[in-house]
C-alpha cells in the first residue's frame, strides 16, 4: 500500500478471479504482455517499482519543504530550484497514486522504463501549461520564470535520480511516442471511413 490507504488497484483477489485474456499466470505470479513492449510484466514487480518510487519521492518531498523554510526570500534562484525540483516530484507522486490504485485500465501496468518515459512526457506538458498560465501550482509564485527555467534544465536528471535509472533509460522514449501516433494514424484513418460510410448513407437515404 501507499501511505497505508492507497490500495492496489488490481488486488490479488481481483486477478484470480479476472477473465481477462491478457492477464496470465505462470510459476512466479500473474502478469501481462505490455502493449508499449510487448514485454512480460509481473504484477507484484510493478506494484513494488510505483511503491519504491513514491517513498523516494515523498523522502524527496519532506526535505524541499525543510530546505525552502529554512530558505531566506531574497535566494530567489535558490528558491526557483526548489520549487522546480518540488513541482516534479508532486507530479511524480500523483501520477503514481493513480497508476497505483487505478484497478479497471490494464494500460497503467508497463515496466519500470516505459513509465518513466510516461512521466517524462507529462512532466513535459505540465511545464508548457505552466508557462501558458493553464494551471495553478502551489510550488509556482506569481512570476514563475525561473521555476520553469529551472524544470528545463532540471527534469531530465531529477526524473532518473527519483526512479534510480542509468540516463539510457530516455534514450528509448522514441518507440513510445512513434507507437501513439501510429495508433493516432490508424484511428484517424477509420474515423474518416466511417464518416465516408455515413455520408454515403445519407446521401443514399435523401
Amino acid at each position: 500500500m501507499l501511505d497505508a490507504k492507497y490500495q492496489r488497484g488490481f488486488t490479488a483477489d481481483k486477478l484470480a478471479d479476472s477473465r481477462e485474456p491478457r492477464i496470465r499466470k505462470d510459476d512466479v505470479g500473474y502478469f501481462l504482455m505490455s502493449l508499449s513492449e510487448n514485454t512480460k510484466v509481473y504484477f507484484d514487480d510493478y506494484y513494488r517499482f510505483l511503491e519504491m518510487v513514491y517513498k523516494r519521492a515523498g523522502h524527496e518531498r519532506a526535505i524541499l519543504d525543510e530546505k525552502i523554510e529554512q530558505t531566506s526570500p531574497d535566494s530567489v534562484e535558490t528558491l526557483a530550484y526548489y520549487r522546480a525540483r518540488g513541482v516534479i516530484v508532486d507530479l511524480v507522486l500523483q501520477t503514481v497514486r493513480r497508476f497505483y490504485t487505478d484497478g479497471a485500465n490494464l494500460g497503467v501496468v508497463m515496466t519500470p522504463w516505459c513509465f518513466g518515459t510516461v512521466m517524462l512526457e507529462k512532466v513535459e506538458v505540465y511545464r508548457d501549461r505552466l508557462g501558458k498560465g493553464e494551471v495553478r501550482d502551489a510550488n509556482v509564485p506569481e512570476f514563475p520564470y525561473y521555476v520553469i527555467q529551472y524544470i528545463d534544465e532540471i527534469y531530465k536528471a531529477t526524473l532518473l535520480e527519483l526512479f534510480d535509472f542509468p540516463e539510457k533509460a530516455f534514450r528509448m522514449r522514441w518507440q513510445y511516442s512513434e507507437l501513439l501516433k501510429k495508433y493516432s494514424r490508424i484511428l484517424t484513418s477509420i474515423t474518416d471511413s466511417l464518416n465516408s460510410v455515413l455520408g454515403m448513407v445519407r446521401n443514399y437515404n435523401s
